[in-house]
């Protein structure tokens, strides 16, 4: 008889254990999302660093650019489509249910980020100095790249296009990607 009780009240834990699972999303899942919403505003922050150098060059120092740079490619990538990896619940969460099922085109977004991030090091590496005209867009300068510019087809292309436009085709990746895996 006790063993039956025994059995009866672990199944009885099991199922209320599983029920409360379910009712309230688990501690896993929130600590995600808090640090995926970290990531993104240490990437924003670094972003606008960047945007502020773009703006003045007079005020371009190649150890905040590659830092900001570094920052935006230690971020992206692998990292953060792993952020994403498993559903986006949670009452805090603002991405949507589709990134589970375009998971290559968010992990290619993810990795374009990083692609973008890596050249603009590159560049701020290259030029340790005051900011060159060679790191800017000449004006009327053609956005390349894939749908909405925001791809370019290969790390050569990237190369050998000035920093300022990696910069603007990483920023229309961002804004890519947040039209259509985040609510707003």
């Amino acid at each position: 008889m006790r063993q039956t009780t025994c059995t009866n009240n672990v199944g009885l834990l099991s199922i209320m254990a599983a029920l409360l699972m379910t009712a309230v999303p688990s501690s896993a899942a929130e600590d995600v999302v808090v640090l995926r919403q970290a990531d993104m505003k240490a990437m924003a922050a670094a972003a606008k660093s960047i945007s502020g150098m773009f703006k003045d060059p007079a005020s371009y120092k190649a150890v905040e650019f590659r830092w900001a740079a570094d920052t935006i490619r230690d971020k992206s990538g692998v990292v953060l489509a792993g952020h994403f990896s498993i559903e986006a619940a949670g009452p805090q969460s603002k991405a949507k249910p589709n990134i589970l099922e375009e998971r290559d085109r968010f992990d290619r977004m993810a990795n374009d980020l990083r692609d973008y991030a890596v050249a603009l090091d590159a560049a701020a590496e290259k030029n340790p100095g005051p900011m060159p005209a060679s790191m800017r867009m000449k004006p009327g300068e053609p956005m390349g790249g894939g749908p909405l510019g925001t791809h370019v087809r290969n790390e050569q292309e990237l190369s050998e296009m000035p920093a300022e436009h990696a910069f603007h085709l990483m920023l229309q990746t961002c804004a890519t990607c947040h039209a259509r895996f985040r609510m707003e």
